[in-house]
């Protein structure tokens, strides 16, 4: 029989029994090439294993040749699939040209895995995932701007990974993971999902639901109508038309301090209930709590659904910044905390600080209900102990164990519960933002067959487990999951949010994974629509983490593979899911990236753009990303009482669709906190500015896809009588990773490391994912145990504290003072003293208005992005246009004040840039400083020595270490007059290095080598504000 009558009939028996061939319906060289040409198409893209052709098929006039699941991992495009079919049908024999070409992977041809949202033909009669809820959950009445293409009347369920968990074999609270790179995955997660991805798809309009607690306040009051168990809390009605009365049925009441197992406290308790009305007298109740210490506190509702339950049951938060409305559906979300938001309240008990319910409605004869409402993340309060069956194995979700062991659905609390005893019970001690998901939701009243599937016998299963039955509790009821019971919410899709573990002795990227699951519920979800649905969230997710990162910082960012894998988290929601495995926590080269806010300001924008292209293809509508903030903010005083703002827009490279349209300006007065915001159409705003005061605003801009993050806060203010005006210039715009190390080659598989008594670096506004200094720089030294990582080790001393970081709002501060002085100020940003295009509103600021400037730079240094050299140093101190405004400026006569932590060490000696002798030059000869030497000092005290300018005089303190006030001055400069004309100061206390420089000629200066912002009380600033503007107006 010669070749080509055998290769004939084993295409015929393929035709008739599809697979049975095997691969060798096509010679084994045809085969290999074919496999080839997929490996280099796929390496082009994602780090993956070899691609083969594992087995060919014949449908009718369609050749079929089957991939391994390697293939899969191709982010499949309309382009490349139309390159990869070219390709492979450029090596086919000729016997093959009569047939239609389909290569097949992950059971679905090629192109059925190009998202739908690329695709240029939409299909619109393909099953979509889209539940529709009449009305959100949680709508912000008092916000002026509702996206109409972003995620309005979404819900998402998403979460951070891990958390404190108590483990029965060793009798204690331990991390899930270990502590390793100054952080720990339980903690590092949660700062990208709470800072900043959250946020943003908030801002576009999304419902986020979290399994664990978002506040970072420690300090929780609880508010209800069956009494507070702590403070003088108080919970009050007052009846109109309609009258209160007791709800049927059980509601919440904290009748103790600590929960053990299967304690629920919202079944201990009772709720009030009212028929609502449309117009009329309305009745309301109200929460008035004692709030311990003034901060920031979320804010949490709680009521019972019913079957005539109101859909806009309408709460209103009074607090520091005035009122803000919002409207519950309590259609669902009954028997649990609703996040409504987070504001600034004052110590105490008062009528400005409390929340109100009232029964008015659209429609008339509703119920409405009102229980408990909770202020603050609070303390851990759910006490664990070994469970009487004893101590079981940790399976990891991707164990087929789990498996045998599926959810049932059958979501309810156990009856009873009696442990042998009470004694030996364990609180975490932890904040309750450090716990595991268990504990929150069973604070949070959801039942214990939810956050409990080992019946309490084992929490770190429990808790990866949970957060997927969760899901499906929350959508229970609706059409999303309409055969169990739950919360009736119509989740659209969910997200757990993990790094990964792995490591390189060098500088390899270990990267970005993307996991998700079709083989569970028949591959179907409740309406019918594919579970593959998942794996077009994971691509869009995946591919916008990858592209962004290559193109901002990392050209080498490591794509890892698109698993069909049954992880307990993708596989047991009910709605479209994607687990993420962003990075290696455990590798040097990505955490290099994975600490800097930058990066992650990135990284969570990108996965917010895959949800919203995800979730919008799903109805079928046009994408509108949201704009990205603001800049080149300046104010100005414009008359005796009145003040303008000016900004301009930022072009995102990355998203045509992310243009600014209107923008919302914020306001502060005083102490407060920021208003609900005025919509503005143009980029400046004018409005009154009162005397005696600060007032403080901050600018985001909207389009149809929502709202940007917002802009740095600038500060102006009028005295009484004022002495004059000073200008105060924001040069302090910096955020960024930790200083680190790699040894000198050949030593650079040997030591590495970040290096925080150098440079902590800066978070952005805090940081929640601290734990302590590095400890182990050998590479060498692997990870033995969770309590022995190996290197990266880390100490653990600040792992429940939050760390302040760069908050943008220092010209409050700096105004204050000078506010106090007698003086009156305006502020601008750094980059306006730069052009940014032709025309009268586009001129930069001119510091020569001004006779009096104040120039905060605080930790403003050069700094790189991960491992460097590919994206420009940023946040130099004296940029060159800064340079010559100040040169004009003192070339008048000006009198400048400056303070940074690095106003010497960044043009003398700063470890990734070559000294600029233009800049020395510029202070020395223009400021009259120069640098002695970085890291000047390390215990935060400075005091002033004899010189000829006696009114800058006094003693100071500035934080020297981490705390959550202000962020740390670990390396303040010692500078030294650089002509005889100009004097130390002051001095560092501890080694009498010079800390301050003055000068006075035809110009004033006065140099500070360490942040004026990080003074540690009113009382100094004040002072020191006012000797600076002393030897300002000294004509001696």
């Amino acid at each position: 029989m010669n070749v080509r009558r055998q290769f004939l009939l084993s295409l015929l028996a393929a035709s008739l029994f599809p697979h049975a061939g095997g691969a060798q319906g096509l010679p084994t060289d045809v085969r290999q090439a074919i496999g080839k040409f997929l490996d280099i198409t796929a390496r082009k893209e994602v780090s993956v294993g070899r691609i083969s052709i594992d087995s060919v098929a014949v449908e009718g006039n369609t050749l079929q040749l089957f991939a391994n699941m390697n293939c899969a991992y191709i982010p499949f495009r309309e382009d490349n699939v139309a390159e990869i079919y070219q390709g492979v049908s450029a090596l086919l024999p000729a016997e093959f040209t009569k047939y239609k070409l389909q290569i097949r992977t992950n059971k679905r041809s090629i192109e059925e895995l190009v998202p739908q949202v690329l695709r240029s033909k939409k299909d619109k009669k393909t099953k979509t995932f889209s539940p529709v809820a009449s009305k959100p959950l949680v709508t912000e009445v008092s916000s002026p701007y509702t996206p109409t293409n972003g995620l309005h009347n979404r819900h998402i369920a998403l979460w951070q990974s891990h958390g404190w968990y108590y483990e029965p074999k060793l009798d204690r609270w331990e991390w899930q993971r270990a502590r390793i790179f100054q952080t720990v995955e339980d903690l590092y997660t949660q700062s990208y999902v709470l800072p900043f991805l959250v946020p943003m798809l908030e801002n576009a309009g999304a419902n986020v639901l979290l399994p664990r607690e978002r506040d970072c306040q420690t300090a929780e009051v609880i508010v209800d109508n069956d009494g507070c168990l702590t403070g003088r809390s108080v919970y009050t009605e007052n009846s109109g038309d309609k009258l209160w009365s007791q709800g049927e049925g059980q509601g919440f009441a904290h009748l103790r301090p600590q929960y053990i197992d299967f304690e629920n406290p919202f079944k201990e308790g009772t709720y009030r209930a009212i028929e609502t009305i449309k117009k009329g007298n309305a009745s309301t109740a109200e929460w008035i709590p004692e709030i311990p210490s003034t901060g920031q506190y979320a804010v949490y509702v709680s009521y019972q659904t019913l079957p005539n339950s109101a859909d806009d049951a309408l709460y209103t938060v009074y607090h520091k910044g005035g009122t803000t409305q919002f409207k519950v559906n309590q259609q669902m979300g009954g028997g649990t905390w609703i996040y409504l938001g987070t504001f600034g309240f004052n110590a105490g008990r008062n009528n400005e600080c409390k929340v109100v319910l009232s029964n008015l409605s659209s429609k008339v004869g509703r119920i409405i209900t009102a229980d408990a409402v909770k202020i603050g993340g609070g303390m851990g309060n759910i006490a664990r102990r070994i469970s009487n069956e004893g101590a079981t194995e940790n399976l990891k979700s991707s164990d087929t164990r789990n498996l045998q062991n599926t959810h049932t659905g059958n979501i309810q609390d156990r009856v009873t519960y009696s442990p042998l005893s009470t004694i030996n019970y364990q609180l975490s001690n932890y904040p309750r933002f450090c716990e595991a998901a268990r504990y929150w939701l069973q604070w949070a009243g959801i039942p214990d067959s939810v956050y409990s599937e080992s019946n309490g016998k084992n929490d770190y299963t429990d808790d990866y487990k949970c957060r997927g039955i969760w899901v499906n509790y929350l959508s229970g009821g609706s059409a999303v999951n309409p055969t169990e019971r739950g919360l009736n919410i119509p989740v659209n899709m969910a997200f757990a949010f993990h790094s990964d573990a792995g490591t390189t002795l060098n500088d390899s990227i270990i990267g970005t994974l993307g996991i998700y699951y079709t083989n569970a519920y028949n591959e179907k979800f409740a309406n019918g629509a594919s579970r593959y649905l998942s794996h077009d969230l994971t691509d869009l997710i995946q591919s916008n983490i990858v592209r962004d990162v290559r193109t901002l910082y990392e050209p080498q960012w490591t794509r890892r593979g698109k698993w069909n894998q049954s992880y307990y988290e993708a596989r047991v929601p009910r709605v479209p899911t994607m687990l993420l495995e962003l990075l290696s926590h455990q590798n040097f080269a990505d955490m290099r990236y994975g600490l800097d806010p930058r990066f992650r300001f990135t990284v969570s924008r990108a996965i917010y753009k895959g949800m919203l292209q995800f979730l919008c293809s799903q109805y079928h509508m046009d994408y509108v990303v949201q704009p990205l903030p603001v800049d080149h903010m300046a104010l100005r005083m414009t008359g005796e009482n009145e003040v303008e703002l000016t900004w301009r827009p930022v072009a995102d490279a990355l998203e045509p669709t992310a243009i600014a349209e209107k923008y919302i300006v914020y306001t502060r007065i005083g102490d407060g906190d920021f208003d609900n915001g005025v919509l503005v159409d143009g980029n400046s705003y004018r409005t009154t500015l009162p005397a005696g005061m600060v007032c403080s605003y901050k600018v985001t801009a909207v389009n149809k896809g929502g709202e940007s993050f917002p802009s740095e806060i600038l500060s102006a203010g009028r005295a009484f009588n004022s002495k004059g005006t000073v200008l105060v210039i924001n040069g302090f715009d910096r955020i960024s990773a930790p200083a680190d190390f790699t040894a000198p080659t050949p030593a650079d598989t040997l030591l590495a490391g970040f290096l925080d008594e150098q440079d902590h670096g800066v978070p952005y506004i805090r940081d929640i994912s601290y734990i302590g200094k590095m400890k182990e720089y050998r590479r060498s030294i692997p990870w033995m145990d969770d309590d022995a990582s190996g290197f990266g080790d880390s100490y653990g001393n600040y792992e429940t504290q939050v760390i302040a970081g760069n908050t943008f709002d220092y010209p409050a501060i700096h105004g204050a003072a000078i506010l106090k002085a007698g003086y009156s100020f305006v502020s601008v940003s750094n980059e306006s003293l730069s052009p940014v295009g032709k025309g009268e509103k586009n001129t930069p600021v001119d510091m020569r208005e001004y006779r009096y400037v104040d120039l905060i730079l605080g930790k403003q240094c050069q700094t790189k992005m991960g491992r460097g050299g590919v994206k420009p140093l940023e946040f130099k101190t004296f940029s060159k246009p800064m340079q010559e405004a100040i040169v004009a400026y003192c070339k008048q006569g000006g009198n400048i004040f400056v303070s940074g932590a690095f106003v010497g060490t960044d043009l003398w000696d700063n470890r990734l840039a070559t000294a600029d002798e233009a800049d020395k030059k510029f202070a020395m000869e223009v400021l009259k400083y120069k640098w002695r030497v970085g890291q000047a000092a390390t215990m935060g005290k400075v005091k002033s020595v004899a010189s000829p300018f006696p009114a800058l005089s006094g003693n100071y303190t500035y934080h020297n270490e981490l705390n959550a006030d202000s962020y740390v001055v670990e390396s303040p400069d010692a500078i030294e007059p650089a002509t005889k004309d100009a004097h130390t100061v002051m001095r560092y206390s501890e080694n009498n290095l010079s800390a301050g420089v003055a000068y006075q000629g035809d110009y004033k200066t006065f140099v500070l080598g360490f942040p004026f912002e990080s003074i540690r009380t009113d009382s100094e600033r004040e002072a020191l504000m006012n000797a600076v503007l002393t030897f300002f107006n000294d004509n001696k």
